[in-house]
């Protein structure tokens, strides 16, 4: 039986003001998990764009406009006259993650979730249709596709409200962070060496058996890499250091093993240093 619109509104406009309390940013959406297009005196953007468009805050206008900009913790603006009519046509609840300090890792099947597992550390994690969100605590630049079937979630983007997730929130790691950064011009003098890391040890965090895999999956990365090679050379290089770049567990085996998967794809020697030499003057590590 069809739920009938009065109450699914109701459940939703409900479910919306209980997340504004706690101060998580909302926003009503509409069929196709799509925010309201914009007001008639914004449509097509004539307007100039949302006065804070870059971060959320307060809007001339009245409805909800704007996307995911729009999202506020106003209960009289959610449940003024003007958002009701959105209301009554909403599908679900839309939360600005980056508004309440958050960022989620949006992964979108079985493989995201699988190289989420070993690459991320554990954090709350909430079902969706096709995968999972995990929730990390912290705000960063939200970004689509940086690597197969994962979406960074934060300012300046919009998640879907489904339900308060299990786990505890951990910080969010520079290992997400990185995936967001693009590679930076190659440095202009570097040894042409696959660089030691540190001497070797136990990972605190980590058993030999996840290393090994994370190498592996870092590996594979490299190698699906269709275009965009070195960034994404960058990127992997950058992951991999944030995560084991201070515990002393990674060794010249593992760096040869990436520099070898990244050269197998075209990179020379000399980017792939230039790479790692940037991934760690990135993440303040140096010459170890």
């Amino acid at each position: 039986m069809t739920q009938p619109i009065p109450i699914r509104r109701e459940r939703l406009l409900t479910d919306a003001l209980k997340l504004a309390a706690a101060g998580v940013p909302v926003l009503p959406l509409r069929a196709g998990k799509l925010p309201f297009g914009n007001c008639p005196a914004c449509r097509n953007n004539v307007c100039g764009g949302r006065p804070n468009m870059k971060t959320a805050g307060a809007c001339v206008c009245q409805a909800p406009c704007h996307a995911w900009a729009a999202a506020t913790t106003d209960p009289n603006v959610l449940d003024s006259t003007s958002w009701r009519r959105a209301w009554r046509e909403a599908r679900a609840v839309a939360y600005h993650p980056g508004g309440a300090g958050l960022t989620v890792v949006d992964l979108d099947n079985a493989d995201a979730i699988a190289w989420a597992r070993a690459s991320l550390p554990a954090t709350r994690t909430v079902a969706t249709t096709r995968g999972e969100h995990w929730l990390y605590l912290g705000a960063m630049q939200g970004a689509n596709g940086v690597r197969p079937g994962v979406d960074i979630k934060s300012t300046m983007s919009y998640a879907r409200w489904l339900g308060p997730g299990t786990g505890t929130m951990a910080p969010l790691p520079d290992v997400v962070r990185a995936l967001t950064v693009k590679a930076p011009a190659p440095a202009r003098s570097v040894a042409v060496t696959v660089p030691a890391m540190v001497r070797g040890g136990e990972c605190p965090h980590r058993t030999p058996t996840y290393l090994d895999r994370g190498i592996a999956m870092a590996e594979q990365r490299i190698t699906e890499a269709r275009e965009g090679v070195h960034a994404t050379v960058y990127r992997v290089f950058l992951a991999v250091l944030s995560t084991h770049g201070r515990c002393g567990c990674l060794t010249e085996t593992h760096t040869a093993r990436l520099f070898t998967a990244a050269q197998a794809k075209g990179e020379s020697p000399r980017h792939c240093t230039d790479a790692w030499t940037n991934a760690m003057t990135t993440l303040g590590l140096g010459h170890v």
